[in-house]
């Protein structure tokens, strides 16, 4: 093989090389440790999508239908003052519709699909969102998902303050055995896979692994012949995020 080659095929490993570094552990003495940070916030974003639905044996005829929906749910977008650059509208999805009856499938018409989502900066113009539309099987709310337009900000912070937390942890365990805290090894962002039984998802939780972070309060489903009558039930609620960062530290010999 010629030199360049082999310098080829060593640069396509740095990233596997990389990767199983960072899921291994050293063979001198070391402290595994794990830092965490977490940050409840207001949200400040309401994000709306709404699935859309026509049948019919004529294809144009559904098209027209899923279309003049689509202009009533963007027009209500608008007037409740959704923020522009949040508002999506999928391309129309045309396929044949069928259902089974007495065991056998029989073609019903072709259906027309649609999705269309948008985001809001207060919870009262979702509501009124909620108020205008006249839900069916053709119009229907997938869901209503609350976000925080400074996420990355806090998750940059909390980042930070978890790699903090592994120095201390680290230093506090090295001085509690005796021993000097020696360099970095690896940190991940990837909860490593060890033999020993420390496995990604799971870090000392009683129940051996992460559970699933709870649904944000105000995420509300909504289908079937009408919308959210009772808009007082469509509460802010709050977001919790969460920041993990694991490292390896060596043991001074």
């Amino acid at each position: 093989m010629k030199p360049v080659c082999i310098l080829i095929l060593l640069a396509s490993l740095c990233p596997i090389l990389a990767f199983a570094q960072a899921n291994s552990l050293p063979s001198q003495p070391h402290l595994l440790v794990r830092g965490r940070a977490d940050q409840t916030v207001a949200p400040d974003r309401y994000r709306i999508t709404v699935e859309l639905e026509q049948k019919d044996t004529a294809p144009d005829i559904a098209r027209h239908r899923a279309q003049a929906d689509a202009a009533m749910v963007l027009s209500l977008f608008k007037q409740q003052h959704a923020l522009p650059e949040t508002v999506q509208a999928s391309s129309l999805s045309i396929a044949p519709s069928t259902r089974y009856v007495e065991g056998r499938q029989v073609f019903e018409g072709t259906a027309v699909t649609r999705t269309l989502a948008a985001s809001f900066t207060k919870l009262l113009d979702v509501r009124a969102v909620l108020a205008g539309l006249k839900t069916s099987e053709q119009v229907q709310v997938s869901g209503i998902e609350p976000s925080y337009s400074e996420e990355t900000r806090v998750r940059g912070e909390l980042k930070r303050q978890a790699v903090q937390q592994t120095r201390v942890t680290a230093a506090n365990l090295a001085k509690a055995y005796g021993v000097h805290l020696g360099v970095l090894y690896t940190i991940s962002e990837v909860a490593p896979n060890f033999a020993y039984g420390i496995q990604a998802g799971s870090w000392g939780e009683a129940d051996r692994g992460v559970p699933a972070p709870p649904p944000p309060a105000s995420v509300v489903s909504v289908s079937g012949e009408r919308a959210l009558d009772e808009s007082e039930s469509l509460e802010a609620g709050s977001i919790t995020l969460s920041e993990n960062v694991y490292a390896v530290f060596l043991i001074a010999q």
